[in-house]
């Protein structure tokens, strides 16, 4: 018997491939996101009900890609405290890499009051080398009022992405797996095993025929920030209380002792 990450991979071997030069109409930047948290057993299943409904991402003959993505935050953790307060305004700095062409972005993420999300981002020259990238401190100011010297790294992920787009080209499901954090503060590394975090993206509240699908295999939706479970499972200092039903789905997903940590 394979095992759930080869199966996958078999599954999305057996998909229509689309190109990033065929998906350049998908850019969604002013987006609604519904995020689904699941296994990989889950997520299997799942590819295996909606191969002939979707295309899969391929870049370079790969259709698993590697991320790397830094966060970035005040010395208090504002932008931490925003999400874990349930502030419905929030925001997001980072730093994101696309491991297999090394093409690195500054990206502001925006979150209103009506769910809806809005990025913008820059080229940089690498994960280490940005803030004397122009327009890095402009953009930085403009869409959260911080001034980008006063931002640290506060943790950084490393996790592989499949995305997929649906047969009539109007919305992306990406699927993240294999998540890897590390604390850029306290030194701390965490794993995720079998996590799965689905996100279905697109233009306004417009009805997509997988969150059916998903329902029926009993996925449902649920907000997952990358960004702040990772550094609540690598920075015991930080206010958690909000974030214990989503620490408890993980340890669900992976077992009794995956998170060693009080919660």
């Amino acid at each position: 018997m394979q095992s759930v990450d080869q199966e996958i991979k078999t599954l999305l071997s057996e998909m229509r491939p689309i190109t990033l030069e065929q998906m350049a109409d998908i850019r969604l930047m002013n987006r609604l996101d519904t995020k689904y948290v699941c296994s990989k057993q889950q997520l299997a299943r799942l590819l295996t009900l909606v191969g002939d409904k979707y295309y899969v991402q391929e870049t370079l003959s790969n259709r698993i890609i590697p991320y790397c993505t830094t966060y970035y935050d005040t010395d208090d953790h504002l932008m931490y405290n925003m999400h874990h307060n349930r502030r419905a305004r929030r925001m997001k700095v980072r730093v994101r890499t696309y491991v297999q062409s090394n093409d690195t972005f500054l990206e502001v993420k925006n979150k209103n009051n009506h769910g809806r999300t809005k990025k913008k981002r820059i080229s940089v020259p690498s994960q280490d080398n940005f803030r004397t990238t122009e327009g890095a401190f402009e953009l930085v100011k403009r869409k959260t009022g911080l001034a980008l010297d006063t931002l640290n790294a506060v943790v950084r992920n490393n996790f592989d992405r499949v995305t997929l787009v649906n047969n009539g080209k109007t919305e992306r499901l990406t699927i993240d797996m294999n998540i890897a954090f590390h604390n850029m503060e306290t030194g701390i590394d965490h794993g995720t095993d079998q996590l799965v975090i689905i996100e279905l993206k697109r233009d306004g509240n417009v009805f997509s025929p997988i969150t059916n699908i998903l329902r029926d295999i009993h996925i449902h939706p649920t907000g997952f920030s990358k960004c702040c479970i990772g550094m609540a499972l690598t920075d015991v200092s930080l206010k958690r209380n909000n974030f214990k039903p989503k620490l408890r789905k993980l340890q669900k997903i992976n077992g009794r002792d995956f998170i060693t940590t009080k919660i």
